[in-house]
């Protein structure tokens, strides 16, 4: 029997927990679902190539972790092998468990059967923002006292880590577009924040990404609900013949859930009132920076509103949210200038960023950027240039190169003549500690400096402070 065979049979049924081993356990996704299943009743195993702060988490939860990726660690009793985008058929753990016809599910394929076993499983897409939108319905939820499951793409605070297993029947994740990983999903409630073009070393172009997005939106049951936003180009292509209704929101167009009456403090954290039909949710206010967090977090309540929840609830839980890692996150201070650490890697993440940054107390506003892969700098070069250049200094450091290993004839060397072009100053360096040390020299007292990107340019922030 083939294993396309097992991989489309398979189904997790928590009332029957086995072994599962996980290929690849310590990514933030993978890590997360393997908690989700430990608190289950499952046995866990798995595999990676070196320790870390969630594999250390997961041993002591009772997760049997190997170091290293050999034939050996796939034994007869493992009933279930699950693995991550970044494993590939050549790899001896997969190619062992093939050979012993192993039932197998990629971690996208494990997710969306772990939501068939709640009640109400609320999906969070867009190309931004999902991670800050799944931690806001969680605090609204962690404050209404719901008991969910949550499973988020980033360290949360509130929740301890980046998972979260509770006892009620929700289920909160975020969804992610790439490789078309949220098809396998099967969520009750959706949320589609944006649609832009990224991606391009996965999907064709951005009519291709939109595609994706109809076909996620076309998931949902009859008893479902699709939560979108109105400024989506084109947005009655992707909600054409959805079965379940829709809710749309936004702070800028006319919808059904909005923003009224916004203004922001001296941190440029939102104050703000929501009106969704003749529900008034009054005195928002937001403990995290950006207009583009108004948007976030009208997608948060009209969820929440739908389920039933109070709207004094609703405004507590969404005050109540201060950030996750890597979201415009405070890191310290050093000679008077504020380090902040953010993870945007995209040009309309960038200038997310970069407006909220406009709102917050300086005097100059220094970006130290690291563009994530070639693919995404070459595809979208023009824009990253255009968005940089809001900022008074950037510093380039070398592109990310994550999974690639095709320069594509791109560097950062370039990206950085690009940003001079709009008159904005800029500067190239080949080191981390080339850029520390030009920051050191060069910025003054009252100055706000944002480490940029989705790669380890955090280290960068890391080390000014002191960490």
């Amino acid at each position: 029997m083939s294993i396309d065979y097992y991989i489309y049979m398979y189904k997790i049924d928590f009332s029957k927990p086995v072994r599962v081993h996980f290929i690849g356990i310590g990514g933030i996704s993978m890590s997360g679902l393997a908690h989700i299943l430990l608190g289950a009743g499952f046995t866990v195993s798995g595999s990676d190539r070196a320790s870390s702060e969630l594999t250390k988490k997961l041993e002591s939860e009772g997760a049997l972790i190997s170091y290293g990726q050999t034939t050996g660690n796939i034994t007869s009793d493992i009933e279930l092998v699950v693995y991550s985008a970044a494993i590939r058929e050549d790899n001896p753990e997969y190619a062992r468990a093939k050979e012993l016809s192993i039932p197998m599910l990629s971690r996208a394929e494990l997710l969306g059967q772990i939501m068939k076993n709640y009640e109400i499983s609320i999906a969070v897409a867009g190309t931004h923002g999902k991670t800050t939108t799944t931690s806001m319905i969680t605090s609204v939820f962690l404050k209404a006292d719901a008991d969910p499951t949550v499973s988020v793409g980033g360290i949360l605070p509130a929740i301890g880590g980046n998972i979260r297993v509770g006892r009620s029947g929700y289920f909160i994740t975020e969804a992610c577009e790439y490789t078309n990983s949220f098809l396998s999903f099967f969520p009750d409630i959706s949320i589609i924040l944006n649609i832009d073009e990224d991606h391009l070393d996965f999907f064709k172009d951005l009519d291709d990404i939109r595609a994706s997005f109809k076909k996620f939106a076309d998931l949902l049951p009859e008893r479902g609900l699709l939560v979108i936003n109105a400024g989506i180009d084109d947005m009655g292509q992707i909600t054409k013949d959805v079965r379940c209704p829709v809710l749309t929101v936004s702070a800028k167009s006319e919808a059904d859930v909005t923003a009224r009456n916004i203004s922001y403090d001296d941190r440029g954290c939102a104050v703000f009132d929501i009106a969704a039909g003749k529900e008034e949710i009054a005195g928002v206010h937001l403990s995290v920076p950006g207009e583009h967090n108004v948007e976030n977090a009208l997608a948060a309540a009209a969820v929440c509103l739908h389920l039933g929840m109070d709207a004094e609830v609703i405004r507590e839980g969404l005050s109540a949210y201060t950030g996750t890692d890597r979201r415009f996150e405070y890191k310290g201070t050093i000679g008077k200038v504020t380090i902040i650490d953010d993870y945007a890697h995209h040009p309309a993440e960038i200038a997310a960023t970069l407006a909220a940054a406009a709102n917050y107390p300086h005097e100059k506003l220094w970006v130290v950027f690291q563009p994530h892969t070639y693919t995404r700098t070459k595809a979208l070069f023009d824009e990253f240039a255009k968005a940089l250049s809001a900022a008074d200094h950037v510093l380039l450091a070398d592109i990310y190169a994550a999974r690639e290993v095709d320069d594509l004839g791109i560097s950062s060397a370039d990206l950085c003549e690009a940003v001079k072009s709009y008159g904005t100053l800029a500067d190239y360096f080949g080191s981390f500690d080339e850029i520390e040390n030009y920051v050191l020299q060069n910025c003054s007292p009252g100055d706000l400096l944002i480490t940029m990107g989705a790669g380890d340019i955090v280290k960068v922030a890391d080390h000014l402070v002191g960490k």
